[in-house]
């Protein structure tokens, strides 16, 4: 059978909402990344068979499918095709899935995966147009009446910190050792090789002499009784949920590099990884957070290992109580999750932590000398994917 395998794959750095990256489109920021990924690897872009790009606000600078866009703004030959999916925060975790599936599959020789959100200029619920009708029709509200009906995210979190006796003091201490694994990992050039630096732009979107090169988002003097003095954000009373133990808003861009074995070995190309497992699940659409529990259940069956087979961990820090609660229910230790920190000091920029992500976990893997590594992320809607990567080399 066709091995899928990884190239290559790049991160913009995260720029906070309204900060270093503000000024970008959407289209122009992800084009970045599918310049690196060619540039990097000496590849030529008319190989590339397809561009497979995550996106969750598809409205304004990020509709009318943004990964053509990107492609058409790289410089790619008219040529190559683009299309932009939508798994919520997961989209371009599910990018790679396809991708490489494609390979596998034969579909394709060559594709590029990857996601883009800009959330300072199309925010978090952009594309909820009340005007022009509710997402949630009546039979899906009619099915969940009788539980209370549908909540937010932020509620799910509560709700997940409930049913796994999870405290604000856990999540307020996790969300620090984020902030200070980061850090760590800045200072010590473990995510040099993922992040490619980009302009910032002025507020008339004209390039500046200045380069963003870091993520913005980590504060690394985050203590764990500064984080107790923030009031709740979800449940102003009672609530555990606090904006300092949530992701933040950010913006970004991703990319990966998928080709078959075979078609890396007639570039010359050395693959870094091979997609081992993959794995989807749906969950329960109130709690909505609790998908990577199934989800990382069954990418383990599928790939035949356990727990103690992955080397390096990557969960999406949605809301502190995801990882925590994950980490309860597979009986891992927590030590383990995010070693280089995650989305609540490194930012969340949706349609794009998935193949962010991927980019973290493959660095690690390589730094560390790991075989397996498992990345897995909840998504809106109640929905996890899952993906078991083996190190190559």
């Amino acid at each position: 059978m066709t091995d899928a395998v990884i190239i290559d794959a790049v991160r913009t750095p995260g720029g906070k909402r309204n900060g270093k990256l503000r000024n970008w489109h959407a289209a122009d920021l992800a084009s970045e990344t599918l310049k690196a990924l060619v540039e990097r690897n000496d590849l030529d872009s008319a190989l590339v068979d397809d561009v497979i790009m995550g996106c969750v606000m598809q409205v304004g600078e990020q509709s009318l499918n943004v990964g053509r866009n990107a492609v058409l703004a790289a410089g790619f030959p008219e040529s190559v095709p683009a299309t932009t999916l939508d798994r919520q925060c997961g989209s371009s975790q599910q990018a790679q899935h396809f991708g490489a599936q494609g390979v596998i599959a034969g579909a394709y020789d060559v594709v590029i995966a990857g996601g883009v959100e800009v959330m300072s200029r199309t925010p978090m619920g952009a594309s909820v147009v009340r005007d022009l009708g509710y997402p949630f029709g009546p039979r899906m509200m009619a099915r969940y009446a009788e539980r209370g009906g549908l909540v937010s995210q932020g509620e799910g979190a509560e709700l997940i910190a409930e049913q796994w006796g999870i405290t604000r003091q856990d999540m307020d201490e996790f969300a620090v050792r984020s902030h200070q694994r980061a850090a760590q990992a800045t200072a010590e050039g473990r995510f040099e090789r993922e992040i490619i630096a980009v302009a910032i732009k002025d507020d008339e979107r004209n390039d500046t002499d200045e380069m963003m090169t870091t993520d913005e988002g980590i504060r690394p003097d985050s203590s764990v009784e500064t984080l107790a003095n923030l009031k709740p954000a979800f449940r102003p009373e009672n609530g555990l949920v606090t904006a300092a133990n949530s992701s933040q808003i950010t913006d970004g861009s991703s990319g990966v590099l998928i080709m078959s074995d075979t078609k890396a070995a007639s570039l010359g190309l050395t693959p870094r990884a091979r997609f081992h497992a993959f794995a989807v699940a749906g969950s329960d659409p109130i709690t909505m957070l609790t998908g990577p529990i199934p989800a990382t259940k069954m990418v383990l069956e599928r790939g035949g290992l356990t727990m103690d087979d992955i080397d390096v961990i990557e969960i999406n820090e949605a809301f502190a109580s995801v990882p925590l609660a994950w980490a309860k229910e597979l009986d891992v230790d927590i030590a383990r999750v995010n070693v280089n920190g995650g989305a609540i000091a490194l930012g969340h920029p949706l349609g794009a932590s998935g193949a962010k992500l991927m980019a973290t976990l493959l660095n690690e893997l390589e730094r560390t000398n790991g075989r397996y590594g498992l990345l897995t992320m909840c998504e809106g809607g109640g929905m996890a994917n899952a993906t078991i990567i083996e190190r190559l080399g």
